[in-house]
Order: C-alpha cells, then structure tokens, then sequence
C-alpha cells in the first residue's frame, strides 16, 4: 500500500539514499589506484618525449566520443599530435578491431571506453611492435588480450575502491597521472563540462564520486568557454541545466551520429575550436537525430510484432533493421513487456544486436551462458552487444530462454521507484525546491515519482506538431484545484470511466521567463 507523503517525509526518504555526505573533487580517490595507469601514463609521457607517434583508438557512442574528445583537447593542451580514429559502427563493428588497425601506423595506440575484449587486437599489435594501452570500463572476460596496459577499473586486481565509472572517467584520470609526469599546466577541471556528459549519458550510478562530478559538470557547463558548452547551452536556453536535460535533449543527439551515420561528427563537435564550426556540427547531429527517431519508431513497431509474448527473454530478429537502433528498440520492448530484450538485425547472414534488461536480471551473464552460439559479445548487467550467425538465432533464443528458468521471478520485476502519494496542496514551487536539493538524479538516485490514483480527467489536449503529447487536465479526490499532466510520446483518451490512474514526476517548467510546477507522466496504468 503506497503511502501519502508529507513534504517532510519525502526530504528524509531522499536524504537516506546518502550514506555520506557529497564529496568534494578533491576527495576524489588518487588515479595511481588505477591497476597499471602509472605505468600507462610513464609510456605515454616517454611518447611525447620521444616524438613516437600516437593514435587513439575511441568508440561511438557518447561515452566513446566524450572520452576521445578529452584525450584531443588534453593533447593539444600540451600541445602534441595525436591522431583520433573513432570506429564507424557499419565498416569497422566496435572498438580496436583488425581492421581498424589495418590503417593504423603508430607507435603507441591508446583505446578509450573499448579494448578489454580485443584479443585479436593484442597480437596483432604484439606482431607489429605497437605497444596497446587499453583504457576501458567494461567487465572483462577471463581471458585478457596481450596489451602493453590495460587500466580498468573492473579487472579483479584493481585496487580503484570505486568501480562503477565510465570510459572518459577512466582517460580523465589516466591524462591526470600523465599531467603530473610530465609537470604539464593542463586545468583537468577544465573537462568537467564534457566528462560529466558521458557520466550521465553512459547511465553510471550517480552516487560517490559520479555524483560530485556530475554536479560539478552541469555547473561548468553554465560557465565553460568550449564552444561545444556554449552551443549546448544556447540550445537549452536555461538557466540552470539538469542531468534530465542531459539525458534527454543533448546525449540522444550526441548518440545519433554513431548509431546513423559516423560518431566523428559528434566528436568535431566536442573539439570544435569556434562556436561557427561547432554549431554546424550540432545542426547536422539534429537533423540525424530527427531521423533516428523516425527510424526507430518503425522498427520498435514492426518488433513488437514479432514479440513472443510468453518467453522470459525476448529475442526478435529480421532483415534490415537500422543496426544503429537496435539498442533503443530493446529499452523500447523492455518498458513495454517488462522482461530482458535482444533485438538483432541481420545483413548477409550475420546477425548483430544489442540487448537490454530488466530488474536484477544480469543479461551479461545470461549471455555469457550461451557463448557457444555467438561470435561476439560485451557489456555488463544491464545492457550489452552481441553477433553471431543468423542460422544460429533460434537456436540461441531456445538457450538464452532455458537459462532464463533458473533465474528467480522476483529478479524480473522492474524496480518500481514511486515512492508514495502527494496531496494537491503539496504540489508547489517549496515542494521543486526539496527536489533539486537532491540533484542530479539518474542511476541509482532516481528522480522521485509519485501515484495519482482515481483522478477525475477534466479535459484532454494534444501537442506537438505531429499532436503525438497528450496535456490531461486533472482532479484528484482531496481537491477541487486541477492539476495538468503532460504525457509525452502518448495519444490519451478519455477514458469510459473518466478516471486515470498514473505514476509521474514533479519538475520546473520554464518559458517565457514564466516558472511552473509541471507533472510529467511516467505511466498510465
């Protein structure tokens, strides 16, 4: 039974998420913890020092392109050449692949947010007398490749005592360990608005050290002279930028141009050296954007077709889905169904995909089961990559299915976040105030959602060009003031009762200089 909140109450269940109280950045723990950075960062510095040449290796995604984005500037901060290659996800597949080095001639490859699978990659280098530093995050497998490095803060031997941060976290911290070996005068404070870009966007847990950056992230990016800050800024034209706006309006736009087209769009973006340049890099990642979403709301109904509604993991396949969507048309069918999701696109009798879970169901695990059916995989519990034969799919769906019998049902259910009731009275601008007191929200400090139940539905308008958001105008029982419910992506009807039931969250709407309470709809039920 949901309980009703006091505004009291709610303040004391968002300060217990907190078992200390916010670090500063200077409590952030010393990169040296990092297995093998120093050793990295020595190698690095003697590359500068001795003219070798450079080249990075990042991936596409926004964690990918932030974390190559920090390499570019810090290196020419120095200022020293470093060529970036970022892997197209079409021509190359992910991270340092054979045939990316193949057009690679360096003496020293740095990967970044990639390379703790990249067996091939290891002795490929090894035979070429590069020496590879592997930067990554991801969970590694048993086996290892053969690098010069590798600095990850999952590998069993790493002391870092806090684990759970992303790819350009790790660069951030290697470059600071680099900084100091070469007495350079780089402000490593100076990346903050970009790094906390990728925290976010690569969903880590926004607690401990995350946390600190992120709030430090979003403030720099209000102040920051990167013209990529700058034209983030314009575009959200706010005065004070949330890690909601983050997640929402800027990473899925930084993402596009990896998921359609070529992540090096995004990273001209994040490097670009004037606001003219990087704000005709944005109007392209826009335009792609637009056109991801066109091409995703396709595919997510031509998958949900083909859903089996009785399996426990559900696996959906078919030719010439968009590569580049797969991932979000599998969140799509996890919030639809509740239950994991693999969604795979075959070309040429090769099927690659990207799953998504659920609750406490680990899919890296369950995937790790049945290896035996796969060419590729990666990632960690709660999303991941995959590739193998077409012929194979059903095959592996049977398996994947089995293993999934073994798994408590409980682990299934979705984490439900309502945290109880609120009367209409308490729905006010001092309510907002205990709200951002407790930002930024994300993984693991979710933004608080609330339950109307039995509403009386007064009116309902569409909005958007396309009327595809829904405006409900509402009554709850303890109350005759109406209160106004926007529900995106959603067409609502009346209903035959004239009643809704729905969780939502409370956030500040401002236009026109006008400030409002606005309750956004999480999920009609």
């Amino acid at each position: 039974m949901l309980q009703t909140l006091t505004k009291q109450k709610l303040y004391n269940i968002l300060l217990s998420r907190f078992e200390t109280q916010d670090k500063k950045l200077s409590h952030i723990p010393n990169p040296a913890l990092l297995k093998d950075a120093t050793k990295s960062a020595k190698r690095i510095a003697q590359a500068i020092k001795n003219n070798q040449k450079i080249v990075l290796v990042g991936d596409y995604d926004v964690d990918g392109v932030v974390s190559s984005a920090i390499m570019v500037d810090f290196f020419r901060q120095i200022p020293y050449p470093l060529e970036a290659v970022i892997p197209n996800r079409f021509n190359d597949g992910y991270g340092v692949s054979p045939s990316i080095l193949d057009r690679i001639e360096a003496d020293l490859i740095i990967t970044v947010d990639n390379g703790i699978s990249a067996i091939e990659a290891g002795k490929i280098c090894k035979q070429r007398g590069i020496d590879l530093i592997i930067t990554d995050h991801h969970t590694p497998s048993e086996i290892l490749p053969d690098a010069y490095a590798i600095v990850d803060p999952k590998l069993s031997d790493c002391n870092y005592p806090f684990k759970e941060i992303c790819g350009a976290e790790v660069a951030w911290l290697l470059l600071g360990l680099v900084k100091k070996e070469l007495s350079l005068n780089i402000n490593m404070g100076s990346f903050l608005d970009v790094l906390c870009i990728a925290i976010i966007a690569d969903i880590m847990p926004l607690i401990d050290i995350n946390r600190t950056l992120v709030k430090e992230g979003l403030k720099a990016i209000s102040n920051s002279t990167r013209p990529a800050s700058i034209i983030i800024r314009d575009f959200l034209n706010k005065p004070r930028i949330s890690s909601e706006d983050i997640a929402f309006a800027i990473a899925p736009r930084i993402n596009s141009a990896g998921r359609l087209e070529d992540a090096s769009i995004a990273l001209e973006f994040f490097i670009a050296q004037d606001t003219h340049s990087a704000y005709k890099q944005f109007e392209i990642l826009n335009s792609l954007n637009e056109h991801r979403k066109e091409t995703e709301a396709e595919t997510t109904k031509e998958a949900i077709d083909e859903v089996d509604e009785d399996a426990r993991v559900i696996v959906v396949a078919k030719e010439d889905w968009h590569e580049g969507v797969v991932g979000i048309v599998a969140s799509r069918l996890v919030d639809k169904f509740e239950k994991p999701a693999i969604v795979l696109s075959i070309e040429d009798g090769i099927a690659k995909g990207s799953a998504r879970s659920i609750g406490e169901v680990s899919i890296y695990n369950l995937i790790k089961e049945n290896e035996t059916y796969l060419s590729k995989f990666g990632g960690h519990k709660m999303a991941a990559g995959l590739g193998l034969n077409a012929c194979d799919i059903d095959e592996f769906r049977d398996a994947i299915n089995q293993s999934a019998l073994s798994i408590d049902k409980k682990d299934f259910i979705p984490k439900n976040d309502v945290l109880g009731m609120l009367k209409t009275d308490d729905i006010d601008f001092e309510l907002l105030d205990i709200l951002e007191q407790f930002e930024p929200y994300g993984e693991a400090n979710t933004k608080p959602t609330f339950y109307i139940k039995d509403a009386e539905v007064i009116n309902i308008k569409l909005m958007g060009k396309d009327k595809s958001h829904s405006r409900i105008e509402i009554k709850q029982k303890d109350n005759d003031k109406t209160l106004e419910l926007i529900a995106f992506r959603t067409v609502y009807e009346m209903p035959e009762n004239g009643l809704i039931s729905c969780s939502y969250s409370v956030s500040k709407n401002e236009f026109n200089s006008r400030i409002s309470v606005q309750l956004l709809v999480d999920k009609i039920y």
